[in-house]
């Protein structure tokens, strides 16, 4: 978005939320502070129903901060901005479209479907093993392809930041393996700037460059681990010596 950006693509600064209900409050998140540099892979990893998809709500402009900031390129960010891209934990293709039009979808709807854009979208589909398979519905795809296809759909309007909400966490153990070194390596290939939620310790240690340890609700970030493993794939870190020792420490950390 910005060549001429120096310092973090993204900061929280002492961010704390509060959920407001008919019954009364909740404390989501609270004095929560990181940032992430441009082309860094990081990995968000808290006990069960600590809020660690409320962190990357937080960072699309999803909710605002009850206090504190978030900025995105210095700014706080802009619901649907195009320089930020989503992708759940399903891949949510619609059944009645095929891959192709599923993949070209976000130029539909931010209303950049030029024959450029819609080129430069499928140039990633042919390049990522997807190009024999453009006129299949999805539920023809398997499920590591499906989530392909959702990887293809979320880079097509060229985001520079990629938000990841368990995006293996559909997929059974095999594929997961093989999915995951899939999206790691289009992200690196892409040279994306990625953040992935995640409450696979494993998974976290064998795609990212940092990984923030949060706490139970209300969150905070309690550690902050840059793993060291460079541009290693995963299934190459999962047989690293050095991943037994990250598992134990983030085990640890996790049920302190």
């Amino acid at each position: 978005m910005n060549e001429h950006q120096t310092g973090p693509l993204l900061e929280f600064k002492d961010v704390s939320l509060t959920y407001h209900t008919k019954t009364g409050e909740t404390l989501a998140a609270e004095h929560m502070s990181f940032s992430v540099s441009e082309g860094e892979f990081v990995a968000v990893i808290g006990p069960s129903g600590c809020g660690k998809t409320t962190v990357l709500s937080l960072a699309a402009g999803l909710l605002k901060p009850s206090s504190g900031e978030v900025l995105v390129y210095g700014k706080p960010p802009a619901r649907g901005a195009e320089y930020l891209g989503y992708m759940l934990q399903k891949d949510e293709l619609f059944p009645w479209r095929n891959v192709e039009s599923n993949i070209v979808l976000p130029l539909e709807i931010k209303k950049m479907n030029t024959p450029e854009r819609r080129k430069q979208a499928l140039a990633l589909a042919e390049k990522y093993g997807l190009g024999g398979f453009l006129k299949h519905l999805p539920d023809q795809l398997s499920g590591g392809m499906r989530q392909r296809a959702a990887l293809i759909r979320t880079l097509a309007a060229k985001p520079e930041i990629l938000l990841l909400d368990e995006p293996f966490s559909a997929l059974d153990y095999q594929t997961r393996l093989t999915v995951c070194d899939d999206v790691y390596n289009i992200i690196r290939s892409e040279k994306k700037t990625a953040i992935l939620v995640t409450h696979d310790i494993s998974e976290a240690i064998s795609v990212a460059d940092r990984i923030l340890v949060l706490s139970a609700r209300p969150a905070r970030v309690t550690a902050s681990h840059k793993l060291g493993f460079g541009s290693t794939v995963p299934l190459k870190r999962r047989e690293s010596p050095q991943f037994s020792g990250w598992f134990e420490t983030l085990w640890r950390e996790l049920n302190a």
